[in-house]
């Protein structure tokens, strides 16, 4: 068949944005190759979350119920729903748990696989995926050869649109099978007060920050404004702010109304993570920095000096 599988991904109970954006970007394949969207959703009362993806595009909505989250039991459960339907692409997210079980589902299927891909065309009734190579300073196009063609998308790489499906809801019951490894306790690590991926602000600081102790400065912005907390490579590795917090290449990537970028110089694979975002504020001392040719607005000058000025106004206007 020439339909379009996606499976959403939940947090807390709640439907995050790359289900969305799977949907409307699986939704244009479809009509590209004349099929549907089916959409799978796992977990605990998913159904609620079916008119979220009916309204950007999905057919019919499959729901499995299901407690927590096993990598070997949820892609026996995906597998087994793909060879049920039968469609010609999949597209799944691209987050840590996407790239945990994707590559089991594309064994037990026998499909081939592209991960990490950031746009999509179709060239004679085969979607050619667009992914970054070399660190981000390229793009390549690929082709998938077996006749079910799986996609990981990259997370902010797809336009959510309105485009409305049919959106008939169906519950299903693939077999969960026995799991070898069991799951005895988890230890979420510190990250952002608001979810990065999902933050429509955010404030990221760099090797400008100079250490640790600085972060503060940031954070307090980034409370006013009710933002994510982000950072570059550098002061990643530098062992200033968890792993957690860091856009870009080799983190995450975002695409937020407004990205603040305070003391960060704009290296090509910091932009790879942050460049689309509807306004980009730089902050830096170096007038010559990168992150000025990206800028919406940009601030030369010292950033101990205008972030906490930036703040006390903000709170001003804010209240």
């Amino acid at each position: 068949m020439s339909n379009v599988f996606i499976v959403g991904e939940l947090k807390d109970g709640e439907l995050k944005k790359i289900s969305r954006e799977i949907t409307s970007a699986g939704r244009k394949i479809a009509d590209s190759i004349g099929g549907k969207v089916v959409a799978l959703l796992i977990g605990n009362g998913v159904e609620k979350h079916a008119p979220e993806l009916a309204a950007v595009g999905a057919d019919t909505i499959l729901t499995v119920n299901a407690s927590e989250y096993n990598a070997e039991t949820y892609s026996n459960q995906v597998a087994e729903m793909i060879k049920a339907q039968n469609p010609a692409v999949v597209l799944l997210p691209h987050t840590s748990q996407g790239k945990d079980y994707s590559p089991r589902v594309a064994v037990k299927v026998g499909a081939g696989i592209i991960a990490d891909v950031v746009g999509f065309s179709v060239d004679g009734g085969k979607v050619v995926a667009k992914k970054p190579i070399y660190s981000g300073k390229a793009y390549a196009n690929f082709k998938v050869t077996s006749p079910i063609q799986i996609f990981t998308v990259r997370p902010n790489s797809q336009e959510i649109t309105q485009k409305a499906g049919a959106g008939a809801v169906e519950a299903a019951s693939p077999s969960a099978g026995n799991a070898k490894v069991k799951i005895v306790s988890s230890d979420l690590s510190g990250g952002s007060k608001v979810q990065l991926t999902e933050a429509s602000i955010i404030v990221s600081g760099g090797r400008g920050i100079k250490g640790p102790e600085n972060w503060p400065i940031l954070q307090e912005l980034a409370d006013t404004l009710g933002a994510a907390l982000g950072a570059s490579r550098a002061a990643v590795d530098a062992g200033w702010i968890s792993h957690s917090h860091q856009v870009g290449q080799t983190g995450k990537t975002v695409s937020p109304n407004c990205y603040i970028a305070c003391g960060i110089s704009g290296a090509i694979q910091h932009l790879a993570g942050m460049g689309s975002s509807k306004y980009i504020v730089a902050i830096n001392k170096d007038g010559d920095a990168p992150i000025f040719k990206v800028a919406t607005y940009g601030i030369v000058g010292d950033l101990f000096e205008v972030v906490p000025a930036v703040t006390a106004e903000f709170k001003k206007v804010l209240g």
